[in-house]
């Protein structure tokens, strides 16, 4: 049953597309500073839809408390409209415990395992598959936060799978009620049955301490969020600020423009010019060289190329193109990133902008760690910390070896079994977890031996894990040997690991003994996904931020390279899911998203479709807001956009660049162009990683020049050579030159000659 629609009293001010960040920001600021100055900033409440881009939104909005404080300055109370529902969830029962990520994993598989209800052959099969139980987590998370119980859909006759996860959803929330739990994906929900409801004074209990609301990114808020934000502004002032044309989130799930959206709920709508960065609304910064792209592709607004004069219209060709972005092509995905790492350390030797002034944004999440490696590989600094899969992270590693050992001693009831074990005469297949664990602590602690188990162990496996760490050392061999981004998330992994003991200690769900921690542990790592949690990508020494795309919506840099640029990702072919084929998706109307649009819908939703061109609306639908999340990520480039794709096999020895439809559907829109980067091997050299690799290469690379000369007939240039080696020579000689990599660069020139061993 849907859920009535919530009725708003107040204002809505629509900025008319996706804006520059810096301006979003200075006209949230002035939006808010005109509230504080009629309330007083402390009775301003600042509700964001999302987390992401918080702090960026507080620094701006700090700025207008300095300056209306004078000299007594306040931090503006901006929150995100789920910390603010789980705060006041916490004001009803302050006992109430947040069920954590692990805790959910572990949970909801007894849940499964457990049940009645036949399992459909389907789900059986696809079981098998990696991605299986991260897909189902999805889904039932989606359908958490929209409320969706399977007693609602039965009129709906729901597909036979849906039917089943949405009843062992239901069966897991009925656990959690008995447990005095709730998980983060119900806490709006729950507290907008308890403000709606009032139940023991709650509303008024929570809405005393603020006068006036301002509604951030009103544009994504769902039907639930509209309805929280109803239950909480009864009685104070009102203002939603939204973007036209940059909704991704919430038409994920619902349909429609965000000027209707409002209009239906109740509140009066006004359009909004952005106000600029100097707050004049009229002059500020120059405007980036993309900004028609950035329109173009949330809008379909072509640039406006109208001649001044008659003698313009003439020759319209020869005008300079209205928008442009910097394009760079490689042959593969790896190449792709050392070229975004080059043309980082390109414009930073050309402009002294620093590191923390670039984001490379990447088409979804799990795609953050790889290529954060590939650019620190490439001597690039990146910011993003988080907490990035437990399965690729040592000290989880290690520790979950200790955890498997000590089941065996457990098991055992003494330590003789790995006495046995260190025997050279004992033979065990290689794969055997005691044998994995073992090679593992002996190859990361120094003078591991099995004895430092027994010393370690106790009666509690949280105190014994905790004093593995001491007695290893184990937080100071990460801070000796990893860099210091890598430490802090390491150092995270680590209490994950010890919560998670916790937990184990205090739940019924599994044995307070290493058996029950390694069960969960095994399983928390098995269906861990990279960056589930929350990501900090402007921690403060700085660096690179590595995103998903999504992330840079309330964001900004310097410049903004949008990776990936491929017609398989951009718009991609599995818009909602793996889980189910796109087939069934179409004939789901009970799955958690929009999957049956009419054309209606489609043309209602984005301005950018032609109604005769729709073909598969689901396909439309969902192509259209991978062409937004494109736009999104464009804007937040403040002075440049570099737009990065790479050859994509075609089942043959053949390659081919499949771009993506949005770059090409740009390349052919007159006044918008792209300006080609040199990616190749031979481009300028920038960056000292880049500038090493090109130093050890030279020798091979020149005496092989010659060879080849040799060998066809040609002449070489041996006065070239002989320049080129006496300039090398000079370096090592007389230059600031590190032994290592002096000693390497010889080795390059007794190598080149043949002289693959060296005499000492």
């Amino acid at each position: 049953m849907a859920s009535p629609p919530p009725t708003l009293d107040g204002t809505c001010k629509l900025l008319p597309g996706p804006a520059p960040g810096s301006d979003v920001f200075a006209t949230v600021a002035a939006e808010y500073a005109a509230l504080a100055a009629e309330h007083g900033p402390r009775n301003v409440l600042v509700l964001k839809r999302h987390p992401t881009g918080l702090e960026s939104l507080t620094d701006a909005l700090a700025a207008i408390d300095r300056e209306q404080a004078a000299g007594d300055p306040r931090s503006p109370r901006v929150e995100s409209l789920p910390e603010h529902a789980s705060k006041t969830i916490e004001e009803y029962d302050p006992t109430l415990s947040r069920l954590e990520y692990e805790e959910r994993i572990e949970l909801i598989s007894l849940v499964i395992d457990g049940a009645s209800r036949a399992v459909p052959d389907y789900l059986e099969r696809a079981a098998a598959h990696e991605s299986f139980s991260r897909d189902v987590g999805q889904l039932l998370l989606a359908a958490t936060r929209q409320r969706l119980r399977l007693d609602d859909l039965e009129s709906d006759d729901p597909h036979d799978c849906l039917a089943f996860l949405y009843a062992m959803n239901d069966r897991f929330h009925a656990e959690l009620d008995d447990r005095d739990y709730v998980e983060r994906a119900d806490v709006i929900p729950q507290a907008v049955n308890l403000l709606e409801a009032d139940a023991d004074g709650l509303r008024t209990r929570v809405t005393d301490s603020f006068d006036a609301v301002l509604a951030v990114e009103f544009e994504e808020y769902r039907r639930l969020d509209r309805r929280y934000l109803a239950a909480l502004t009864r009685d104070a002032d009102l203002v939603c600020l939204g973007e036209r044309h940059a909704s991704v989130e919430r038409t994920r799930v619902e349909p429609g423009r965000v000027a209707t959206i409002a209009a239906e709920a109740g509140l009066e709508v006004e359009s909004l010019e952005p106000a600029t960065a100097d707050g004049d609304g009229t002059e500020g910064s120059p405007s980036p060289p993309h900004r028609a792209i950035t329109r173009f592709l949330a809008t379909g607004e072509p640039p406006d190329r109208s001649p001044p004069d008659a003698a313009a219209r003439a020759e319209p060709e020869d005008a300079d193109p209205a928008g442009v972005a910097r394009r760079v092509r490689t042959e593969t995905a790896r190449e792709e990133v050392r070229a975004v790492a080059t043309e980082i350390e390109s414009l930073r030797d050309r402009h002294g902008w620093s590191h923390d002034e670039f984001a490379v944004a990447v088409p979804r999440i799990e795609r953050v760690p790889e290529t954060r490696r590939r650019l620190r590989d490439a001597g690039v600094p990146t910011a993003t910390i988080g907490t990035p899969s437990l399965v690729d992270d040592p000290a989880v590693n290690e520790l979950y070896a200790v955890v498997t050992l000590q089941c065996e001693r457990e098991r055992d009831g003494d330590g003789d079994r790995f006495a046995r074990a260190e025997s050279p005469d004992r033979r065990r297949d290689s794969s055997d977890p005691r044998d994995v664990s073992l090679d593992r602590l002996r190859a990361r602690v120094p003078g591991f031996s099995p004895e430092l188990l027994s010393t370690t162990a106790g009666a509690s496996v949280r105190r014994s894990l905790e004093r593995w760490i001491r007695e290893t050392d184990l937080k100071g061999r990460i801070a000796r040997e990893e860099d210091w981004i890598d430490a802090r998330e390491q150092y995270e992994g680590v209490r994950r690991v010890l919560e998670i003991a916790r937990f184990v200690e205090e739940t019924d769900l599994v044995g307070p003994d290493w058996q029950g921690l390694r069960r969960m542990l095994r399983r928390t790592i098995q269906y861990d996904a990279p960056y589930v949690h929350a990501v900090e990508t402007r921690p403060p020494t700085g660096g690179v931020t590595v995103c998903a795309v999504d992330d840079l919506k309330y964001d900004s840099r310097k410049a903004v390279f949008l990776l990936d640029l491929i017609d398989e990702t951009y718009p991609g072919e599995q818009f909602l899911t793996q889980l189910f084929p796109t087939a069934w998706l179409r004939n789901m109307p009970a799955y958690p998203a929009v999957t049956a649009p009419s054309d209606a819908d489609i043309a209602e939703t984005f301005e950018t479709v032609d109604a005769a061109d729709i073909g598969d609306p689901f396909e439309a639908y969902h192509a259209q807001r991978s062409r937004r999340r494109l736009a999104l990520g464009a804007r937040a480039a403040e002075r440049a956009l570099y737009c990065c794709s790479y050859e994509r096999g075609s089942g043959s020895l053949q390659r081919t660049y499949d771009e993506s439809r949005y770059l090409k559907l740009i390349e052919s829109t007159p006044g918008l162009a792209f300006e080609e980067i040199d990616a190749a091997a031979d481009a300028a050299i920038h960056g000292e990683t880049n500038a090493l690799e090109a130093l050890l290469a030279q020798p091979r690379g020149e005496l092989e020049r010659v060879l080849r000369e040799a060998s066809t007939g040609g002449e070489a240039d041996l006065g070239e050579t002989e320049a080129l080696f006496e300039e090398i020579a000079v370096v090592l000689e007389e230059g600031d030159i590190d032994d290592d990599l002096a000693e390497a660069v010889r080795s390059q020139f007794e190598f080149a000659a043949g002289e693959v061993v060296r005499d000492e």
